[in-house]
């Protein structure tokens, strides 16, 4: 059976033309909407997905916009509204040495060099430069770890460690 990843929400319609504004919860959006990708659109009430595949993309505020092959109006694109967009493990693809996807850093548990257990990566931010895991520690708190050689030693995906070198102040 085939697993699926959730890359992005339709939380509404944009303009006439069939564009839908997607909140994004993919690694990669400019590789997952590149123009002719094919995408699964799950609605609520429906257990077969609608296979749709990239017109364009382009950003706006915070949001992906998307428009699909054949729906070039907001009529055909309003029952979209809610939906979840999602692509088979089969297309997510290999990635660099040193890249990983959201949901194999996501229930990691983060220690450092020396043994000590930091918590579990509940989050992942993409300000910009770098990424950011929010770490849930045991005290309630949260450590952000900015995903830098510096700080990241090593990556086990396998048996879900991080093994971190903490800056000073990194974990007060």
């Amino acid at each position: 059976m085939e697993k699926w990843f959730n890359v992005g929400k339709i939380v509404n319609t944009h303009g006439i033309r069939g564009e839908v504004r997607v909140i994004s919860r993919t690694d990669f959006p400019e590789e997952r909407y590149k123009k002719g990708n094919t995408l699964y659109i799950f609605m609520e009430k429906s257990q077969e997905p609608i296979e749709v595949i990239v017109k364009s993309h382009r950003v706006h505020k915070s949001f992906d916009l998307l428009s699909f092959e054949g729906y070039d109006n907001i009529n055909l694109v309003e029952k979209f509204k809610g939906a979840v967009l999602k692509v088979p493990e089969s297309q997510l693809g290999e990635l660099n040495e040193g890249e990983y996807y959201f949901h194999e850093i996501i229930g990691c548990t983060v220690v450092t060099e020396e043994g000590e257990t930091v918590g579990t990566v509940s989050e992942i931010l993409t300000p910009g430069a770098n990424d950011v895991w929010v770490v849930k520690r045991n005290n309630g708190k949260e450590a952000l770890i900015p995903y830098i050689e510096d700080i990241v030693k090593n990556v086990d995906v396998e048996a879900k460690i991080i093994t971190i070198r903490p800056m000073e102040g990194l974990l007060e």
